[in-house]
């Protein structure tokens, strides 16, 4: 018997999860890693560099620099984004803190567009899980409102979410305005106002973020599928798709205006690894690409039709465009973030079709691994703070060496309370409570945000000691002393000149200006330059400032010689 539909969903399997479990479980996840931590070394630490420099007005908003550098990225949006908060919560909040607040918001923003987005999803005939002979299936707005809570449970349990959505980068605006366009698709035609403005806001924002081709590609393709939406009328239809092709050449020319078009396509002597990519896509998107396949399995027929069925060709879109942009193009971690919202809606449509034992299967699998990494994150940090078990404290005070252990009871309560809910969780889980749809789900999401959690309590002075330029930046404002004077930098990157800048207090200036200079701060890398200056660069090494985590990162502290003055003439 060839079924319309392959999801079979009975009345009592869309039980409501608790809006107040959901709430907590995403303010958990989405404040943890934000609070209690200097700003890290790489795309953080930059990111917040060109922030300060714009907050404190010290170069134009249009074309920031920072030691004389402009941005390697193209988007300028998130950069304004954390000035303006810098700036609004001065006096409030500290700089770093404030630069953040933004972010956080467009993590909840996230969230808040893929719960919406799934439920208009799922309310469409395609979607719409097999009546019963007699009565007893579940109601479209009840089943709707499971597939978004199932859908947001995904994107929370996926592992590559984790720490890029908790940096204050480009990626996460691209995250949240890619996430805003697929909203819009959703929502559009039968919903025209927030369907537009979630469609307008992220398409401009993907934009403004350096990724103008992603806009492009996400618009016209959510326009195509939203001429073949149904039941939509055809004035529906027309106007939804007529909308979002506009808005789609409105972002074209605001990109075209601001000189955006690039695409980082790698060449074939830059070709990737492919089996690290391979490992990537498996790890990064886990535990959404099995569900996802399985639903496009299940729902071959559908994907299948001349339908073009808007709940799995939405997601499949979005999914395929940042899976393509991950392949071609680098970094393919950052590239790959954009398809976790697509991905989590493909792994909700797969839990109508679930078969009894694969189900227990990944919550087995679930509990296991979430409930191994917890008891390690609790027995290294035991171990660090009372030296036992020796062998964990050993290989901390090798890895981290100058490390001193550090004792916040605000963050053992939380990760404590964090622990006794998981366990409280696993208590649940393992009665009768078949029934739910979203069961599935629930373990694996609660599992990454109580490890994620775990981490940026218990592990966060750890983890900022070592990924901190604070205190690499300390020991060169050591060798400096209170009043430096002009200091010039010579192959610094750009994470460095900000640290310097934000930790040490210090105005480099580019090495184009050292002559006015007595001190040069270089990079470990610059010995060779050095060493080929002339007579009149003549510089003497005074310290070597290594990060205390990784000994080969050092920063070269040098003072300008004096050079005797030349003989007169008899």
């Amino acid at each position: 018997m060839n079924l319309p539909s392959p999801a079979i969903v009975a009345r009592n399997a869309v039980r409501p999860l608790p809006r107040w479990a959901l709430a907590l479980l995403c303010l958990a996840y989405t404040v943890a890693g934000y609070l209690g931590r200097t700003p890290w070394r790489g795309e953080d630490m930059t990111a917040f560099g060109y922030m300060r420099e714009l907050a404190l007005g010290r170069t134009d908003w249009s074309a920031p620099l920072l030691a004389g550098l402009p941005p390697d990225t193209d988007g300028l949006l998130p950069y304004w984004l954390g000035a303006w908060a810098i700036q609004g919560l001065d006096g409030w909040l500290p700089a770093a803190l404030a630069a953040r607040v933004p972010f956080m918001a467009l993590l909840a923003l996230t969230f808040a567009a893929t719960w919406y987005a799934v439920r208009e999803l799922a309310r469409s005939p395609g979607a719409q899980p097999v009546a019963f002979a007699f009565g007893g299936e579940a109601s479209p707005a009840d089943y709707a409102r499971t597939m978004a809570d199932a859908a947001l449970l995904a994107l929370i349990a996926c592992l590559g979410l984790m720490q890029y959505s908790h940096e204050t980068t480009s990626y996460l605006t691209q995250l949240a305005c890619s996430t805003l366009v697929f909203a819009g698709g959703a929502l559009l035609p039968a919903r025209l106002a927030w369907g537009a403005a979630a469609a307008a806001s992220g398409l401009a924002g993907l934009v403004l973020s350096g990724a103008p081709t992603m806009a492009a590609l996400l618009g016209m393709g959510s326009a195509w599928l939203a001429w073949q939406a149904l039941p939509a009328t055809p004035r529906q239809r027309t106007v939804g798709t007529a909308l979002l092709l506009a808005l789609t050449a409105a972002a074209a020319l605001l990109a075209t205006a601001l000189g955006l078009w690039r695409w980082r396509v790698v060449s074939y002597e830059e070709a990737k690894q492919w089996q690290s990519l391979a490992r990537l896509f498996i790890w990064f998107t886990w535990p959404a690409w099995p569900l996802a396949l399985w639903t496009c399995w299940r729902w071959r027929q559908q994907i299948a039709s001349r339908a073009w069925h808007r709940h799995l060709w939405l997601p499949l879109w979005f999914a395929l465009v940042s899976a393509a942009t991950a392949l071609l193009t680098q970094p393919s971690d950052r590239a790959l973030l954009l398809a976790l919202p697509a991905l989590a809606t493909l792994a909700a449509f797969a839990l109508p079709t679930l078969r009894r034992g694969l189900a227990a299967l990944i919550d087995w699998f679930t509990l296991l691994f979430f409930s191994i990494g917890a008891i390690a994150v609790w027995v290294v940090w035991l171990a660090v703070q009372t030296g036992v078990p020796a062998k964990p404290a050993a290989n901390v005070a090798r890895l981290a060496p100058g490390y001193v252990p550090q004792f916040s009871i605000v963050a053992f309560a939380v990760a404590v309370a964090a622990t006794l809910a998981w366990g409280a969780l696993v208590w649940w889980r393992a009665g009768r409570h078949r029934a739910a749809l979203w069961k599935s789900l629930v373990l694996p999401a609660t599992g990454a945000t109580l490890g994620w959690l775990l981490v940026m309590t218990l592990w966060l002075p750890l983890l900022d000691y070592g990924r901190s330029f604070a205190p690499q930046i300390a020991g060169v404002s050591a060798v400096l002393g209170p009043q430096p004077g002009c200091v010039s930098g010579l192959d610094l990157s750009r994470a460095q000149l900000a640290a310097l800048s934000y930790h040490g207090g210090l105005d480099v200036v580019p090495a184009a200006q050292a002559a006015r200079c007595d001190w040069l701060i270089a990079d470990g890398d610059a010995r060779a330059r050095l060493a080929a200056a002339g007579p009149a660069e003549r510089w003497e090494l005074v310290a070597s400032v290594s990060r205390p985590t990784e000994r080969s990162d050092r920063l070269l502290v040098l003072r300008r010689a004096v050079l005797p003055a030349p003989a007169a003439d008899h």
